[in-house]
């Protein structure tokens, strides 16, 4: 029979074994809507990723207060507020590169020769969750009004020793 001592020590193994995988909330073209569903869908999340087009400062205000921000300008955000977001980030998680970027087609670089693991932009406001070689091309979809026919979504990145995984979250069906 075990005693307390050796209970509590293969306890704490265990847990010292147990390696929590990052996860981040990914959100774009909110466009002056911040509907409380997509925070509920996004769950518990390590940082959110705002792939640009707020449209006002009260929704990236809100957005910042979900938790860390990696924030960048849409070409909907205008004004003196709006000067202060990048129009591209890059970031390192858990040794993965992350580039982010409002619109895809003004990415200027290899992503796979820059050894970027995921490229995540917004703007045409339809989900995109696709692996070109070893880039992941992600984009969460419009989080704001419902335009022309496309879903309104979120997304999350998983990020593991296996890789980096995308999840598209339908806030309303289509």
């Amino acid at each position: 029979m075990l005693g307390p001592r050796t209970r509590r020590t293969m306890a704490s193994r265990a847990a010292a074994m147990v390696k929590v995988v990052p996860t981040l909330g990914v959100i774009s073209d909110t466009h002056g809507l911040l509907r409380p569903e997509a925070r509920k869908a996004m769950g518990q999340v390590d940082g959110i990723l705002h792939a640009g087009d707020f449209d006002e400062p009260g929704i990236l205000q809100r957005v910042a207060a979900w938790g860390p921000l990696t924030a960048v300008r849409g070409n909907m955000d205008r004004g003196a507020w709006a000067r202060g977001l990048p129009e591209r980030a890059v970031l390192t998680v858990d040794g993965f590169i992350i580039h982010v970027l409002h619109d895809v087609h003004q990415l200027a670089l290899d992503p796979e020769a820059e050894g970027i693991a995921v490229v995540v932009s917004g703007h045409t406001h339809r989900p995109r969750n696709e692996l070109q070689g070893s880039v992941l091309y992600f984009n969460p979809g419009s989080a704001g009004p419902r335009r022309r026919a496309c879903p309104v979504s979120v997304g999350k990145l998983h990020l593991s020793s296996a890789g980096v995984r995308g999840e598209i979250i339908l806030l309303e069906p289509f």
